[in-house]
């Protein structure tokens, strides 16, 4: 009788892992979010551009010294990603070498602190970039730039609610 029991017991947990694993045949990548492509995101980029523009009422000079404000700053950028890039890569090579322990972590640290340091640089060009960009507003435009940042920060914290609070961005152009 034991067998028995032993024997179906051992078969439902067969039957059971047999069919998750049919269905994971059928649907190999369900449930699995694939990157986006360059192109949807330029789609992406490009659609938030124009919503911006549109809901600034921007004229078609202000939408050019926008873009050209945009490639001056990617053009600034550009070389601190590349930087940032290649620490990372670094910091890849340290975690694969063959080192001691404490010299891994000492190295790491280091790489950590130039990365954070890269980052802050980025984010002061963009900060730069933004001011540039309000100094070609009208006040009204201004103003509606404003409130979009509100609503745009209101909606990251929603979806971010259960992670670590972020101190908001360009506080200081009030």
């Amino acid at each position: 009788m034991k067998k028995l029991a032993v024997l179906l017991c051992a078969l439902c947990v067969f039957s059971t892992v047999a069919k998750a694993a049919e269905e994971n045949i059928q649907n190999p990548n369900e449930g699995i979010k694939t990157p986006p492509t360059k192109e949807e995101m330029m789609a992406k980029r490009q659609a938030r551009e124009a919503a911006l523009e549109q809901k600034l009422g921007l004229t078609e000079e202000q939408k050019v010294k926008a873009k050209e404000i945009r490639m001056q700053g990617h053009e600034k950028l550009k070389p601190i990603f590349d930087q940032i890039r290649n620490k990372k890569k670094e910091a890849e090579m340290v975690k694969l070498s063959r080192i001691a322990t404490w010299a891994q972590e000492e190295k790491l640290a280091k790489i950590d602190k130039e990365i954070q340091d890269l980052k802050k640089q980025a984010n002061e060009i963009r900060k730069e970039n933004m001011k540039e960009f309000e100094s070609i507003l009208t006040k009204d435009q201004k103003k509606i730039l404003k409130q979009m940042k509100k609503e745009g920060r209101k909606k990251f914290e929603q979806r971010h609610k259960n992670q670590h609070p972020v101190k908001p961005v360009l506080e200081e152009n009030k």
